[in-house]
């Protein structure tokens, strides 16, 4: 019971997951024991942290039939990236992975299995991992314990870097440190000399506690953490710090620290976001101006105007609002200056359809498609060719019906867009005269969107036919 509590605390702390996620995920750990038994392998949960850069383990079962490849609790440890490419893997494209190799957060290397948990809203929550000791598939080291042999490796590498071979990390842009046990300098790459002259130390020496020279790492570089990633701050800089606890024989060898430059990247992504503001704070302030316009509209035809006349306010009306839909799905979506072309569809037609009157006739419409992003200048073109269509089947097609159906298809393949719009109307008469809408519907076919359009009468009504490139003309 205490599990389930610590699963539901961990993930209300840590993920943006919801109530019904959550639970969902301790029912699945109430069967983990059983199934580290079964599989003779530890067994955890991992969930992505709420800024979706670490992981979090919220579960865990150690097996009762086979040795635990960790020697202590790992739930509620952070699990990165680096480390466990696989993890992250399932969590962002929901595939399983199987017999991966994987360093532990003790900085051990095992086979790893990986498999996604889908929520009700087929969405990955989490993901199952099996975690097996392959000490037995590594034949040339039957004493070896625990799996130590990857930092037993590393710590012979970066030993004889201090000797005689060092050419690999002096070309590396990262800022290499090789630290004693106990903290003090054992070896530095260029890198590393030139950081600390940044920090305005005159002279970097060996043997030198590395806090002398970097004061604010020093709780990180002595946590009993053996693999830990951060961003650390350094003198107005960002850097993202790696360290690696090197143990040969179970005990400690040495300490592996990399120090990566991340303040232009960083910088980069603020100028981004101030960017993204400012492009939606357009889109806002064009969407209220088109609103305004269109409520001017409004009061227009509320006053005393000729009949004749209030069909032109109406349709030049529905245009504004067909124009100001784009925006309203830009800032109701999460890209920056994209538009879903289905729901854009979907939102122009409602609108004509169920929003307005008819003369005496039942008219209905349907939506085929499958969603395509578009950027907001096609998207504009698109949402006033769809206006004109659908509001032309409305004003000449059902003439005289009392019901009337209208079909909007879409799809999209080998980088071509085609859409259709269909109704079971009167057909195209010879004697019809081209219409304001359909030179408007030719002009942004044409010229905005570089592509062709088609109308025919078939045995039910009338269909148009609009195709174009989706990347441009």
């Amino acid at each position: 019971m205490m599990g389930l509590v610590e699963v539901e605390t961990l993930c209300r702390q840590y993920t943006n997951l919801e109530d019904e996620d959550i639970n969902k995920l301790c029912e699945v750990s109430k069967n983990l024991p059983l199934i580290a038994d079964l599989s003779k392998a530890n067994i955890f949960i991992d969930c992505l942290t709420k800024e979706a850069r670490h992981a979090i383990v919220v579960a865990e079962a150690i097996p009762k039939t086979a040795k635990s490849v960790y020697q202590e609790r790992v739930v509620g440890k952070f699990a990165y990236e680096a480390f466990e490419p696989a993890v992250f893997f399932t969590l962002r494209t929901g595939k399983q992975m199987f017999l991966n190799r994987a360093i532990t957060q003790e900085g051990k290397t095992v086979e790893q299995s990986v498999v996604p948990i889908i929520g009700l809203h087929n969405n990955v929550i989490g993901t199952l991992i099996m975690e097996k000791d392959i000490s037995e598939k590594l034949q040339y080291q039957n004493e070896m314990k625990a799996l130590s042999e990857t930092t037993e490796t590393l710590s012979e590498i970066l030993v004889s870097l201090t000797e005689n071979r060092p050419i690999i990390p002096e070309v590396m842009g990262e800022a290499l440190f090789l630290l004693k046990p106990g903290g003090n300098l054992l070896y530095v790459n260029p890198s590393a000399i030139n950081l600390i002259t940044e920090l305005g130390h005159a002279h970097c020496k060996l043997g030198i506690p590395i806090e002398h020279y970097i004061p604010s790492i020093k709780d990180i570089v002595f946590s009993e953490e053996e693999l830990l990633m951060d961003e650390v701050s350094i003198s107005k800089k960002i850097f993202e710090l790696k360290k690696v606890n090197l143990k040969q024989e179970g005990k400690l060898a040495g300490i592996f620290i990399i120090l990566r430059d991340l303040t232009e990247l960083r910088e980069k992504e603020r100028e981004l976001i101030v960017k993204s503001v400012a492009i939606r704070e357009i889109h806002h302030r064009v969407k209220n101006n088109l609103q305004t316009v269109a409520s001017l509209l409004r009061l227009q035809m509320r006053r005393k105007v000729p009949e004749d006349s209030k069909i032109y306010l109406l349709e030049s009306l529905n245009r504004v609002l067909s124009i100001a839909s784009v925006y309203e799905l830009i800032l109701s979506g999460t890209k920056m200056d994209e538009v879903d072309i289905y729901s854009l569809i979907e939102k122009i037609g409602n609108m004509l359809v169920y929003s307005e009157e008819h003369e005496n006739t039942n008219i209905s419409i349907s939506y085929k498609g499958s969603p395509l992003f578009l950027p907001s200048k096609m998207a504009v073109s698109v949402a006033l060719v769809v206006n004109e269509l659908i509001q032309n089947c409305i004003k000449h097609a059902f003439v005289g019906l009392k019901d009337g159906e209208v079909e909007v298809s879409f799809n999209h393949e080998a980088g071509v867009a085609k859409l259709y719009v269909r109704d079971n109307g009167n057909g195209i008469l010879p004697s019809a005269k081209p219409s304001l809408g359909l030179d408007i519907v030719k002009m942004m076919i044409e010229h905005d969107l570089s592509g062709v359009f088609d109308i025919c009468n078939t045995d039910r009504g009338t269909t148009v036919t609009v195709s174009f490139p989706l990347e441009g003309g």
